[in-house]
């Protein structure tokens, strides 16, 4: 009985432990699966869902691999219990405000001009989730200057966009973490044959 009553209190107090580390970082917590989600939708939006389809790394629902440490999965229920999943309150990222809406609109109906430049290879998706005009000998000479303002419009319109979700969800701090995770979505996405920078900078095609 003593020794089950020691479990007991083992397992109170380290489900006590991970309940106070919930609180003190729930505050703080990105949710990168939520804003994945997030801009998969946008981007389709804007794309028309032509790009390549979304891979999801989410293994949060996967069983846990055996371990031998009942005492700790134990606890890890008892806080289910008590902090019904801290990451539950961040489930879902506010997409729909007036603002977003309206550059997403922006950005779809331009995309339509942009379209044949991402096929031609003459502008690419950049490392920062914008873009750039890749090679302007790809673009023929009377275009090249509305091409330039294309990206240029493009890229103040993705900046905002950026901006404008991590403040519509409370959280101006996000708004880089928001941008990492577009530009990764947009790169991921991206039909074949499109160009794109990774991690380094250097172009890499679909």
């Amino acid at each position: 009985m003593r020794s089950a009553s020691y479990k007991l209190g083992t397992v109170l107090c380290l489900a006590a432990c991970l309940f106070v580390a919930a609180c003190v970082t729930i505050n703080v917590y990105f949710p990168a699966a939520a804003a994945e989600k997030a801009a998969d939708k946008i981007i389709d939006d804007i794309w028309g869902g032509q790009g390549a389809p979304a891979k999801s790394d989410d293994k949060r629902g996967a069983v846990p691999a055996q371990s031998g440490d009942m005492l700790l999965a134990a606890a890890h229920s008892v806080l289910e219990l008590l902090v019904p999943s801290a990451h539950a309150a961040q489930a879902d990222l506010n997409v729909s405000t007036p603002a977003i809406r309206q550059l997403t609109q922006s950005m779809e109906e331009r995309h339509a001009k942009l379209k044949k430049y991402y096929d031609s290879g003459a502008v690419g998706l950049t490392r920062d989730g914008l873009v750039e005009v890749r090679d302007q000998n790809l673009v023929p000479l009377p275009e090249r200057n509305s091409t330039r303002k294309l990206v240029a419009d493009e890229n103040a319109d993705r900046a905002n966009l950026y901006r404008e979700i991590a403040t519509a969800n409370g959280h101006p701090e996000w708004e880089m973490d928001i941008r990492t995770t577009f530009a990764e979505r947009w790169s991921s996405k991206a039909a074949g044959g499109w160009y794109y920078q990774d991690k380094d900078g250097a172009w890499k095609q679909k």
